[in-house]
């Protein structure tokens, strides 16, 4: 251990409780994090120097949005999470597959929940795929950083060993220092692609449906690959040949079909010239 190794810190994972009902840093997080892109979502569609010519979902119709991406996110992540990360232990365990407050949600899973809820929004309100793909991806790096913070309150996800002076002994994870990935991922795949998506909405991306989608499927993947370097992956689950991991793997496709979706919107602008 480093001589300036710093300990975790004793966070209680149980905020307060009502009655018997304990509420978890880590439910609160996501609660958090989908309240706070669903104000922003909100903000976002009502900006009409945004959108130009664009239809766009109405402000109001984005509750409908709220929930069918909240159980996308529940279900696909678990269900990821379960056959991807740990299917022979849930399957000695069934009854801890419906126990999410214990953590264990997959990204990616998570998205294609999202996905899969933001097309049944966009189907029921006659508004365009790519469009709200667009919306989920400017406000999606807010759930991320919260989801961050909550596997660092866990604490799990934790990162490698190393001897860097901001280190810390996570309990649970032995005697080594480790990088505080989830702390890198936050920043990285929360706040800065919060940032770079701003910027694309700004420079005109929601009048390009998919290229803001684009630009979260790009930075995500990129920033995710980056921060596999620096995370613990299970030896079991999610180490893989020649140093690749699960995430690295599942992160891949998300570039390509996010340089797919900001060709596809920089074409559909030029069509409408």
């Amino acid at each position: 251990m480093p001589f300036l190794a710093i300990p975790f810190p004793a966070i209680d994972p149980v905020f307060f409780s009502i009655g018997p009902l304990p509420v978890r840093w880590y439910g609160l997080a996501y609660v958090f994090g989908l309240l706070i892109g669903w104000l922003y979502a909100r903000r976002l569609v009502r900006a009409e120097a945004l959108w130009g010519a664009t239809p766009r979902p109405s402000a109001d119709s984005l509750d409908d949005l709220l929930v069918y991406s909240a159980l996308g996110a529940v279900v696909g992540g678990r269900l990821f999470n379960v056959l991807f990360y740990g299917l022979d232990y849930y399957l000695a365990h069934p009854a801890e597959i419906l126990a999410v407050w214990h953590g264990g949600m997959a990204f990616h899973g998570g998205l294609a929940g999202v996905a899969l809820g933001a097309w049944l929004f966009a189907r029921k309100y006659g508004i365009s795929g790519y469009t709200v793909a667009d919306i989920c991806g400017a406000v999606a790096p807010i759930g991320i950083f919260f989801g961050r913070l909550a596997n660092f309150i866990k604490p799990e996800m934790w990162g490698r060993p190393t001897d860097v002076p901001w280190a810390m002994v996570f309990p649970g994870a032995g005697p080594e220092a480790r990088h505080p990935s989830q702390l890198y991922e936050a920043g990285l795949e929360g706040l800065l692609l919060l940032a770079v998506t701003a910027l694309a909405v700004r420079a005109g991306g929601f009048r390009r449906p998919g290229l803001v989608a684009g630009v979260f499927g790009v930075g995500y993947g990129l920033a995710r690959i980056v921060s596999e370097f620096f995370r613990e992956p299970d030896p079991q689950l999610e180490a893989l040949a020649h140093g690749l991991t699960m995430g690295m793997v599942l992160s891949a496709p998300m570039i390509v079909i996010g340089l797919w979706l900001i060709v596809r919107g920089g074409r559909a602008e030029e069509a409408r010239r």
